[in-house]
């Protein structure tokens, strides 16, 4: 059996025909045997695809042929072959859902008005020269900070990106206006609005890691700013960059230390459910009994 692969990805350009793209891309991954999920908009690409190494390099080597695409930047990860159920290309108002596509301008270099793109190294190097003046601010829904996060980053109360703009605009977070705040989330992808966002709300020295946590967890493992796991938008639910990773999440049942999210049995339920192994046997504790974070996929990066 060939080697399979993840590619986690995405691109803003401006797309004059978003349903032309769907079909190309429908029929491009149709053609190479992918799996994914691929969302399309008026501003871009997003998408998170699986399958044999050799069709994912005929797929990225095509993508860019496209002149919007060409600076895409495609992140690898290990795959098993089974960590996508089937194929979705969808054209969306946004590729990241945070209820305003009137607000975000992209032009053929990208987000205009986002925050300054930082390389790993720089991160580290922003933390060495400024302390705690430095303010780590997560842009993933608050359920993936629980089992993985930076240092004393502050994780805002959401549920999906939607939640961002009322969140800002409450007013709890004026007190950082004035400070460095490092924007972060999977691939990048979701920062690169939520920057512009905060800027557009006053937020004056915004920047964001260049290729998310994953590109930050690549160059320095767990000997770096990072703790704990990444949650993933597919069947692995998380992965380690290294075999010392922490584990920082807790049970929902026992508290026990876990990084394993399970999907609620009760049918239809969309939620998501932090076990440990041991609690994970009992069938009754993967059915919703109490409110817990919601897991809904919306995004993939």
């Amino acid at each position: 059996m060939e080697l399979q692969k993840i590619i986690l990805y995405y691109g803003f350009a401006p797309l004059e025909d978003p349903e032309a793209v769907r079909l190309w891309q429908k029929n491009l991954c149709e053609s190479l045997g992918l799996k994914g999920r691929i969302l399309i908009s008026k501003h871009g690409i997003n998408g998170t695809l699986g399958g044999d190494m050799s069709a994912l390099k005929k797929y990225v080597r095509q993508t860019k042929e496209y002149p919007g695409f060409r600076k895409i930047d495609f992140k690898w990860s290990e795959g098993q072959g089974d960590d996508f159920p089937r194929l979705r290309v969808r054209v969306r108002n946004e590729v990241v859902t945070f209820g305003a596509p009137n607000e975000l301008v992209v032009d053929s270099n990208g987000v205009v008005g986002g925050g300054v793109h930082l390389k790993p190294e720089q991160v580290n190097q922003l933390v060495e020269e400024r302390g705690d003046e430095v303010v780590f601010f997560d842009g993933r829904n608050a359920f993936e900070a629980k089992i993985g996060k930076f240092k004393n980053a502050i994780v805002p109360d959401v549920e999906t990106t939607r939640d961002f703009v009322a969140e800002l605009e409450s007013g709890k977070y004026d007190h950082l206006k004035d400070k460095p705040i490092v924007t972060y989330c999977t691939g990048g992808i979701r920062c690169e609005v939520l920057s512009s966002v905060m800027k557009n709300r006053g937020f004056k020295e915004v920047y964001q890691i260049k290729g998310g946590i994953v590109r930050y967890g690549e160059k320095f493992g767990d000997k770096g700013l990072w703790e704990g796991s990444l949650y993933v938008f597919d069947n692995r639910m998380h992965m380690d960059f290294t075999p010392d990773a922490q584990t920082i999440g807790h049970c929902e049942k026992c508290d026990g230390p876990t990084k394993q999210f399970y999907n609620c049995a009760n049918l239809g339920c969309r939620d998501l459910i932090l076990l440990c192994d041991s609690c994970a046997k009992n069938d009754s504790n993967r059915a919703c009994t109490h409110e817990h974070t919601r897991g809904r996929v919306e995004t993939v990066g």
